[in-house]
């Protein structure tokens, strides 16, 4: 199994099993993430949590609490946080230390880290995963593990939802004081001399073809036929 969220991954798999697949985003050229490089800066502000996701973090801190803290971790007494006047949670954040920072860490970002980060920028949580050999994002969020792939759902600009990468121009999170998220972390933003985004994310779209049933990678990698 490839996440423990099994409601959360139900979910994700219904909304992927009638997506659009955006074939020209996936061109776009990215560099693998390399922690040497990003220290981890897509973790800046926590991740976004489904109510199971938020229950299973916490379990995670109530009977792990120890290993985490093996892992050079410092967890506050609550680790998932109530935002958006009670409408969703998200993991907690703490004040990021000297030298914790990507050199080239965007300036629109707060200077803060996930509580699951250690010093180098590691995610306890991937370590508690694959110390116990249940695959490397097994009790990670979805969410944490699929960026920078985003999936927008239908509106009055599609009649379906649509996965994708978003770019400096049309990043969903962009705002005039805000230059937007994904398009601005490293594994998100293009780059000369990367490679095409679906070569660069072939593990995260092979698994979410795996949670949907759905070859997404066979789709975006498929050589183009003329008729």
């Amino acid at each position: 199994m490839l996440t423990h969220y099994k409601e959360t991954a139900a979910d994700l798999a219904y909304q992927l099993k009638d997506t659009l697949v955006d074939h020209e985003a996936f061109e776009t050229l990215l560099k693998p993430c390399t922690l040497e490089r990003c220290s981890a800066t897509c973790c800046y502000d926590g991740v976004y949590l489904s109510d199971e996701e938020a229950q299973g973090v916490e379990w995670l801190v109530e009977n792990e609490r120890s290993r985490l803290l093996g892992f050079g971790l410092n967890l506050p007494n609550q680790v998932v946080d109530v935002v958006r006047n009670g409408l969703s949670k998200k993991t907690a954040v703490r004040p990021a230390e000297v030298g914790e920072l990507a050199v080239d860490f965007p300036s629109h970002f707060n200077k803060t880290r996930c509580v699951f980060l250690d010093s180098m920028g590691r995610c306890g949580i991937q370590r508690l995963s694959m110390e116990d050999e249940l695959g490397d994002w097994y009790l990670k969020p979805l969410t944490c593990w699929i960026h920078p792939i985003v999936i927008l759902p239908a509106g009055r600009d599609r009649s379906r939802s649509l996965i994708t990468l978003v770019s400096a121009q049309n990043d969903p999170q962009k705002t005039e004081d805000y230059p937007g998220f994904a398009s601005c972390t490293h594994c998100g933003r293009e780059e000369d001399g990367g490679q095409p985004a679906w070569k660069v994310l072939e593990k995260e779209l092979r698994a979410l073809g795996e949670l949907s049933g759905r070859d997404i990678y066979g789709e975006l990698s498929a050589p183009t036929i003329d008729y």
